[in-house]
């Protein structure tokens, strides 16, 4: 377990599934979290965090708004100083449906949480990591965002763009103490996958669509962005590492 003692970490998408869980995790190895989620269930989070002895602050969020974020940002710097730490998780994965049959708002949905949403989560954090002289971002991207996955070409193409920002914004703040990378998960026994399976499908079909044989934890994805939120990852700088069960060498 990586040890954070006197650090800060902005989660987002932190009310329920890896959001949660890596929550948990920062504030079990040090750190003071602020739980940033559009659902009021980010306050349950919290209050479970703040009952078992660690630093929790909730702020409910809208990441598609500038200003929604800079105030879940202002609320890091106003309760805990500052922000060491970010990790970028809230996206939605709605739809399952060829191109073709696609329906254009659904596009503009998913576009708008998961790529607007992180370019402005983004935005905001580097503009107060830079004031602080750095800090370690880590940004939920996916196996889709490495690979193609048919029938889900809106989500496929958020996340790339995921990867791309990451990056970019690597290459551009390396150099002024900012660490960013992403993380990019197989399928993950979360909520969020019980609530997009497509009809009829077990979520052990696709656990078995892994070399591994099975879904990951919530907590497996959690261990791998702790180690890169930490010292211990000092070097490793706009890398896209995968946590897929062996998914995407297939």
């Amino acid at each position: 377990m990586q040890q954070f003692d006197n650090k800060t970490a902005l989660v987002t998408g932190a009310g329920s599934g890896i959001g949660a869980v890596v929550a948990k995790a920062l504030a079990r190895a040090g750190a003071r979290v602020v739980l940033v989620d559009v659902a009021a269930s980010g306050q349950a989070t919290a209050d479970g965090i703040n009952a078992e002895g660690g630093k929790a602050l909730f702020q409910q969020c809208d990441i598609q708004d500038s200003a929604s974020v800079a105030a879940a940002v202002g609320a890091a710097v106003a309760h805990f100083g500052g922000i060491d730490i970010a990790v970028n998780n809230a996206a939605i994965d709605p739809e399952v449906a060829p191109v073709a049959e696609w329906d254009e708002a659904v596009m503009e949905r998913i576009l708008a949480i998961n790529v607007k949403g992180m370019f402005l989560c983004l935005k905001h954090e580097i503009a107060q990591m830079l004031e602080q002289g750095g800090g370690a971002i880590v940004n939920l991207a996916s196996a889709a965002g490495v690979v193609g996955v048919a029938n889900k070409p809106a989500y496929t193409a958020s996340k790339h763009a995921v990867v791309g920002l990451t990056k970019a914004s690597a290459l551009q703040y390396a150099p002024r103490g900012l660490r960013i990378n992403a993380v990019c998960p197989g399928a993950v026994d979360t909520p969020m996958l019980a609530e997009n399976l497509p009809p009829g499908v077990d979520k052990s079909v696709i656990g078995a669509n892994h070399p591994i044989g099975r879904l990951a934890t919530s907590a497996e994805v959690a261990e791998a962005i702790l180690w890169l939120c930490s010292d211990s990852a000092s070097y490793v700088v706009g890398h896209a590492l995968t946590v897929d069960g062996g998914l995407t060498i297939q």
